[in-house]
């Protein structure tokens, strides 16, 4: 009876070998965490950067990205990809100083001439050194994405000064430099999630708040504003970004993969950010918002000098990288 079991079992264990031969290595099932809705340009080049990492590491890694932040909020994110709970993520770097300090200085205002200006430095050598810093972290950083130019909107009046900010309740981002920036225009800054900022603007707890063109008519908070005002005064870049553990889990040549495929994503959602933001501009437009040019936005920056001569002071070493990033061309 044993010889008979081991004879009937022999076959079955070598189709087992066979069939394991056969398989390929466990793929790594990637989660990504992403704030934006569907359609939106980071939400688009994320999805088409998971779908071409699965493609061509023909299953080895198989990101998924799950949107409007269902996984949590941008801090929480932030750490969970730190410890490896989450694989990869689009992170602004305005949330991202508590962290690493060094990001704080993308907080400043008008630090950048433009948003070009802005590609410029996050692409060279500067975009480089804060890698280095992000990676220390947990955080691998595989390319810079864009997220325009931010600017002043609100239920009171077109924004065209400094005095015209004078009193009004604008929502910003936790960060006390963004307190520090409103009130340095005479306006009284409020911390608030982005979540509650649309209810906070049709019951006047807020007159106001700040964001980009897709932002701005994505969240509908076109809806409840009548005057968008190109202050601009707030250039943020932000990082597709992988957990460290989960970067090191990887062969070479799908490292080399994954990174040659983020590229490509930066560089699409960088052109799709364009086009997003002459459509949401349009909507906006044609819903009855009021856009205006700011002509002097000198009288803005002159106000931010206390601001950057403190943060320099409190944080040594700054000056030159400031002087770096607005020298670089």
């Amino acid at each position: 009876m044993k010889n008979r079991t081991l004879k009937t079992l022999a076959p079955i264990a070598s189709v087992a070998v066979l069939v394991a031969i056969a398989l390929p290595a466990q793929a790594e099932d990637w989660r990504g965490w992403n704030i934006h809705p569907d359609g939106y340009p980071n939400t688009m080049a994320l999805e088409e950067f998971a779908d071409a990492v699965a493609e061509q590491t023909e299953g080895r890694v198989n990101p998924r990205v799950y949107n409007n932040a269902v996984l949590g909020d941008q801090s929480d994110a932030i750490e969970q990809t730190r410890n490896g709970a989450l694989d990869f993520a689009n992170f602004n770097m305005g949330p991202m100083g508590p962290i690493v300090p060094e990001t704080n200085v993308f907080s400043l205002p008008f630090l950048f001439n433009d948003v070009e200006h802005m590609h410029t430095v996050m692409d060279g050598e500067i975009g480089e050194r804060f890698a280095d810093a992000l990676e220390d972290k947990g955080l691998v950083v595989l390319s810079w994405f864009d997220s325009g130019a931010r600017s002043i909107y609100n239920t009171q009046r077109p924004i065209k000064t400094p005095e015209d900010v004078e009193g009004l309740k604008i929502r910003v981002m936790n960060n006390d430099l963004y307190v520090d920036m409103i009130a340095a225009m005479g306006g009284n800054a409020t911390p608030m999630s982005y979540g509650e900022v649309y209810q906070s603007l049709t019951t006047g707890v807020l007159d106001g708040a700040e964001n980009n063109y897709p932002s701005f008519e994505s969240s509908n908070h076109y809806e409840a504003t009548g005057y968008y005002s190109l202050t601009e005064h707030l250039i943020i870049p932000e990082c597709l970004c992988v957990a460290k553990s989960s970067w090191e889990e990887l062969s070479e040549e799908d490292q080399e993969i994954v990174r040659e495929v983020a590229e490509e994503a930066s560089a699409r959602q960088r052109e799709l950010w364009v086009e997003s933001s002459e459509e949401s501009r349009q909507i906006v437009l044609d819903y009855g918002v009021e856009i205006n040019e700011v002509d002097d936005k000198a009288a803005f920056q002159a106000l931010m000098e206390p601001m950057y001569e403190e943060f320099i002071a409190n944080n040594p070493g700054t000056g030159e990288l400031i002087e770096e990033i607005r020298a670089t061309e």
